[in-house]
């Protein structure tokens, strides 16, 4: 399947023409007036891609690319900025060479000629971040160290529910890999079918499901990294109190200390008993205190995730005053009804009445099937956008339950304002991805009408507001999206300064030569 070079995912996923035109129907609805002119991306072929201006050595050679376009597709990630510059033709920091290991051992030969010839190298999973983590924004040649190639499941402890990955597999290619086992990582972030192993445990990843096994934090059990001091292999154990966790440090690095190769992932047994159900309020407050109920009452959901009315409206088709509430449990080992009957018990208790109700093999359509297609349908939605001048993006944080009343105010007042100054208006929704006993992770959306070609700097505002709105409010700059190169003000702020001079002091012991995504977590 041949993926976008411009925007998210395939090219045959793309919006079909009756999509589209429902898309810009509900769009000129909502904004009436706005110019919904398409801008096309431009072919490739035809951008002034500057020369690669380093060449690989002969024994390298086989693995490197120099190709433009491959470069191109490398050069950014998946974001709105990036998506639009893209459809501007704008070919600024594009990596020289696009390097494809094939064994371990290609890995440390590229580390050791990129450190020795001072060469950047970013290590790339499938491209899908949206926080500027694989774009190599600074001046001078770097590589793009593509891991797709080590794609493989090699080998399964069925005792331990356990199996050794590589790196760069795919999240569909790793499913269907554990299958014939039955088995399952139970990890789906949105960007499931475009990232990778590596790529989660490089950003420190949130999966789908709202509660328990949150991040791929919770489901490692040991990681292999090359750095260009050498191999840093922790032991297999399913917990551990000896020193700080290695893994730890690791987890969420963005390959600046250096290149995950495989790992050892805690499994699970494949699903077996799955219910469903959405929940209509008539009142946020009520909507989010029932929320927060059915998260500290030990229930542990698969979803729960709580839309709030603009959320409900524009990507499950429903309308209803206070939010809609969408829960679901599962298990390989036994039915979870009367786990669903609790949670529909506390939702009711604080407001919340049962719109549809359904089971694993029901076929009954309802707002948690729909939205759940909309989810996955969202970033094509976003990139039809992008080329009628619409600014379409996400932001999300997580904090606690006692803050969450006065975050959501400063958030989404500072959404508005930026909106009404730079683009005279627009659509500000919340949604909690996850939900934890102590609060909660809202993700946020905005709609605006933007000016073609202004539409980035006009996102860079907004996005500077927000943020700012998030660190001062006590939240964190980032729950489930990394840090990247976009979020690295907001994250300069919320981390301890002894905690950053030690990150500084790994960076130099394991990456003397400063060569490994140069900009990201630390200068």
């Amino acid at each position: 399947m041949s993926r976008s070079w411009w925007g998210w995912g395939a090219t045959a996923e793309e919006l079909t023409p009756n999509e589209t035109a429902e898309l810009m129907a509900r769009t000129a609805a909502m904004l009436p007036g706005h110019d919904l002119t398409d801008h096309a991306p431009p072919d490739p072929a035809t951008l002034a891609v500057p020369a690669s201006r380093v060449a690989p050595p002969t024994a390298l050679a086989r693995m490197c690319s120099d190709d433009p376009i491959d470069r191109l597709s490398h050069a950014r990630g998946k974001a709105f900025r990036d998506v639009v510059r893209n459809l501007l033709g704008q070919v600024e920091y594009v990596p020289d060479l696009i390097a494809r290991p094939g064994t371990e051992q290609d890995v440390i030969d590229l580390l050791d000629w990129c450190s020795g010839s001072a060469i950047p190298v970013i290590p790339y999973g499938g491209g899908s971040s949206v926080v500027g983590g694989v774009e190599p924004r600074f001046d001078g040649p770097s590589v793009s160290m593509d891991l797709g190639a080590l794609d493989r499941v090699l080998e399964i402890d069925r005792t331990s529910r356990a199996a050794r990955i590589q790196a760069g597999v795919y999240g569909p290619a790793l499913e269907n890999q554990l299958r014939g086992h039955d088995l399952t990582l139970r990890h789906f972030p949105q960007s499931f079918a475009y990232s990778t192993l590596g790529g989660w445990l490089a950003t420190r990843a949130g999966g789908h499901f709202a509660t328990l096994y949150t991040h791929i934090d919770d489901l490692t059990e040991a990681i292999r990294v090359v750095t260009p001091t050498g191999i840093s292999s922790s032991l297999r154990l399913p917990g551990s109190g000896a020193g700080p966790s290695p893994d730890r440090m690791f987890l969420g690095s963005e390959g600046t200390l250096g290149v995950i190769t495989e790992a050892w992932m805690r499994l699970q047994d494949r699903p077996v008993w799955q219910v469903t159900a959405s929940i209509a309020f008539d009142d946020y407050a009520g909507a989010v205190t029932a929320t927060r109920a059915i998260a500290q009452a030990g229930l542990y959901p698969s979803n729960c995730r709580l839309l709030d009315p603009a959320e409900a409206f524009i990507n499950a088709g429903v309308a209803t005053a206070g939010g809609l509430l969408l829960v679901a449990f599962e298990s390989a080992d036994h039915p979870v009804d009367t786990w669903l009957d609790r949670a529909v018990q506390l939702a009711a208790e604080h407001g919340g009445v049962v719109t549809a109700r359904r089971s694993r093999d029901g076929t009954t359509d309802d707002s948690a099937a729909t939205w759940r297609s909309s989810f996955l349908r969202m970033p094509y939605q976003r990139d039809a956008l992008a080329r009628r001048s619409m600014i379409v993006e996400t932001f999300e944080t997580a904090c606690t339950w006692d803050g969450f009343e006065s975050l959501h105010h400063a958030v989404t007042a500072a959404a508005r304002d930026a909106m009404d100054q730079v683009c005279g208006g627009g659509v500000v929704t919340c949604r909690f991805t996850h939900v934890y006993p102590d609060g909660p992770a809202p993700y946020y959306g905005i709609y605006a009408p933007g000016r073609w070609g202004r539409t980035v700097a006009q996102w860079d505002e907004i996005k500077a507001a927000v943020s700012a709105a998030i660190v001062e409010n006590g939240a964190t700059i980032t729950h489930h999206h990394a840090v990247g190169r976009d979020h690295r003000p907001g994250y300069d702020r919320q981390r301890p300064d002894p905690f950053a001079a030690a990150l500084t002091a790994a960076k130099r012991t394991l990456d003397p030569a400063g060569v490994l995504n140069p900009g990201v977590l630390i200068g």
